[in-house]
């Protein structure tokens, strides 16, 4: 993956993570208290930093899921296996990619982990 295309999906995921973040807050008073105890005010700062465990506990477990596949997303960017599928090794696409920065499977190998959930 390109270096501008690292960015502009590292910028997408930032802004995902403060969209996350804003909403948690707007739904959760102890979530709000975590946030503001980390002294900082800026949601784009709190999105750009990593959450700390005690600033989870206070989410719910849906938010707090996003909020690690995000994390993972940002991390996969950094070690280079961001657009990487790990189950088969093809490149994610693009536009999978764009719907869901955070996908981890390609198509094909997510449609064939939701058969055998299913099946």
């Amino acid at each position: 993956m390109e270096e501008a295309e690292k960015s502009r999906m590292r910028q997408k995921l930032q802004a995902l993570k403060a969209e996350v973040l804003e909403s948690l807050i707007a739904e959760s008073k102890d979530f709000k208290a975590a946030v503001e105890d980390i002294g900082v005010k800026d949601l784009a700062d709190v999105a750009s930093n990593d959450i700390d465990a005690r600033t989870l506990e206070a989410v719910g477990a849906k938010g707090k899921l996003r909020l690690q596949q995000i994390e993972s997303a940002l991390g996969r960017i950094e070690n280079g296996r961001f657009g990487v599928c790990p189950s088969c090794g093809s490149k994610i696409a693009s536009a999978r990619l764009d719907a869901i920065p955070y996908a981890v499977l390609c198509i094909d190998c997510k449609s064939s982990s939701e058969r055998r959930k299913t099946g």
